[in-house]
C-alpha cells in the first residue's frame, strides 16, 4: 500500500512536470502554428502569410529568452542543476576624463547615447540569442515530445471513457497505463537537454572573457587617473602649500637674522612646525597609497593594525601569516578598509569581525558587523567599485545584508594552497 502510494505520488508529481515541460517547450511552435492557421487557413488571400510570419518571427524573438529562463529555472529546481544563463551583463556608464561616456562596449558624447548603445548591444548583439533559438527549435522535438507522452495519455484515456464503446473503453485504459507508467519519467529529458544546448559554448565563454577583460582594464584605466588625481591633489593642496610656506619663512628668518633676532628665532620655530606637519601629511599620503606596515609585516598585520585605527570594536582572526602578491594583498587591504568604513558610516555599526582564511583554491576574507543592514550594491557605489578591483584577480565579493542585520560580506581571489 505504501508503495502504491508513493508511485501515485511520484506519478502526480511527475504529470505536473511534464505537462509544464510540454507547455512551455511548445510556446515558439504554438506561435507559428497559429501563423500557418492565420495565413493559410483563414485568410483567402495566400499572399497574407507574409505579414503573418513576420509578426511570428517577432513573436519567436520575443518568446526566446523567457523559454530559456523559465526552462533553466524549472531544472535548477527540479533537479538542482545549475545552467548559467550567459548573457551579457550591461556594465556601468561611466563618465571618462575626456567627458566622453565610455559603456562598457564604446565611448559616447552623452549619457543618453551610452545607455541606448548600451541597450543595443547587451539585448540584440548577444550571441546567446542564437544558443536560446537553437534550443527552441530543438527542444519541442526532444524534451517536448517525450514530456508530451503522458498528457496525451490522459487525453486518449478520456476520450475512451467519454464513449460507450468497449474498444474505446480498452484505449481508455491502455492510455491511462501509458500515463501512469510514462509521467514520472517523461519529465526527465528536458535536463540534459538543457544542459547540452543552453549551457554557455566555449566560444561565448571566450568572448564574454574579452568583454570582461576589456571592462576591467577601463576601470582600472579610471581608477588609477582618480588615485594620481588625488594624490596631486593632496600634494598641490597639502604638503606642497607648506613645504613652499616653509621657504618662504627660512628666507625671511635668514634676513632677520642680524637685525631682529627674536622675530627669526619665532620664524624658525613656526617653520619646524609647518615641516612636522608636512612630514606628517606625507606620511598619511603615503600610507593611503600603500600602508608600511602592508608592504612591511603582510596583509595579516596590516588588517591587525587597521583594525586597531578603526572606530569599531574589530575582532581579527586569521589562521596563519601569510604573503601574497602586493597587487592582491592591497586590493584586499583597502577591501576590508572599506568595508570597515561602510559600517561605520551607513550600517551604523559597533562591533565588526574580519576573518582571514585560505583553503585550497582561495583566499577567504571575511567581514561581519552588527549594523543595520539593507547595503545594497550600486552601479557607482563603493561596493561596486571594489567588486570590480577584485575582478582584476578573478576574484568575487558577496554581500548578505538583511533588514536588521549582520552584514556579512565575502571577498575571494583564487590562489594556490599557502
Amino acid at each position: 500500500m505504501r508503495r502504491l502510494m508513493s508511485w501515485s505520488a511520484s506519478a502526480g508529481v511527475g504529470l505536473v512536470r511534464a505537462c509544464t515541460v510540454t507547455v512551455v517547450s511548445m510556446l515558439v511552435p504554438a506561435v507559428w502554428a497559429v501563423a500557418v492557421v492565420w495565413g493559410f487557413w483563414w485568410s483567402a488571400n495566400p499572399w497574407s502569410f507574409l505579414p503573418v510570419s513576420l509578426w511570428a518571427c517577432v513573436g519567436t524573438l520575443a518568446l526566446t529568452r523567457p523559454v530559456c529562463t523559465m526552462v533553466r529555472r524549472l531544472v535548477a529546481r527540479w533537479t538542482a542543476t545549475d545552467i548559467p544563463g550567459g548573457y551579457r551583463q550591461a556594465p556601468p556608464v561611466v563618465r571618462m576624463s575626456t567627458g566622453y561616456w565610455w559603456n562598457g562596449f564604446s565611448y559616447e558624447r552623452t549619457r543618453r547615447d551610452a545607455l541606448m548603445d548600451q541597450r543595443w548591444r547587451t539585448r540584440w548583439t548577444d550571441p546567446a540569442n542564437w544558443r536560446d533559438l537553437r534550443f527552441t527549435a530543438i527542444a519541442p522535438f526532444t524534451a517536448g515530445v517525450v514530456a508530451a507522452v503522458p498528457p496525451a495519455g490522459i487525453t486518449v484515456a478520456v476520450l475512451g471513457f467519454a464513449r460507450s464503446s468497449i474498444a474505446l473503453h480498452a484505449l481508455g485504459v491502455l492510455g491511462l497505463v501509458v500515463a501512469a507508467g510514462s509521467a514520472p519519467y517523461a519529465w526527465r529529458p528536458i535536463e540534459p537537454v538543457a544542459a547540452r544546448f543552453l549551457g554557455t559554448s566555449p566560444t561565448a565563454a571566450l568572448a564574454e572573457r574579452v568583454e570582461e577583460l576589456t571592462a576591467q582594464r577601463a576601470d582600472a584605466t579610471i581608477a588609477q587617473a582618480a588615485e594620481i588625481r588625488r594624490i596631486e591633489r593632496d600634494l598641490h593642496d597639502g604638503a606642497q602649500a607648506r613645504l613652499v610656506l616653509l621657504g618662504l619663512s627660512l628666507a625671511t628668518a635668514e634676513k632677520l637674522m642680524e637685525t631682529d633676532p627674536d622675530r627669526a628665532r619665532e620664524l624658525m620655530r613656526e617653520a619646524r612646525a609647518g615641516a612636522a606637519t608636512s612630514l606628517t601629511e606625507l606620511r598619511e599620503l603615503v600610507r593611503g597609497i600603500n600602508p608600511p606596515v602592508l608592504t612591511e609585516r603582510g596583509l595579516v598585520d596590516a588588517v591587525r593594525a587597521l583594525a586597531l585605527d578603526s572606530p569599531l570594536e574589530v575582532e581579527v582572526s586569521a589562521e596563519l601569516r601569510l604573503r601574497l602578491d602586493p597587487p592582491i594583498e592591497s586590493a584586499m587591504y583597502f577591501g576590508i578598509a572599506e568595508l570597515l568604513t561602510n559600517a561605520s558610516k551607513h550600517a551604523r555599526a559597533t562591533r565588526a569581525r574580519i576573518s582571514v582564511t585560505v583553503d585550497d583554491t582561495a583566499l577567504v576574507v571575511g567581514v561581519e558587523d552588527d549594523g543595520r543592514g539593507e547595503a545594497t550594491v550600486r552601479a557607482d557605489g563603493g561596493l561596486a567599485g571594489l567588486r570590480r578591483r577584485l575582478a582584476v584577480f578573478d576574484g568575487t565579493l558577496e554581500i548578505t545584508s538583511p533588514a536588521g542585520g549582520p552584514t556579512r560580506a565575502t571577498m575571494m581571489v583564487p590562489c594556490e594552497s599557502l
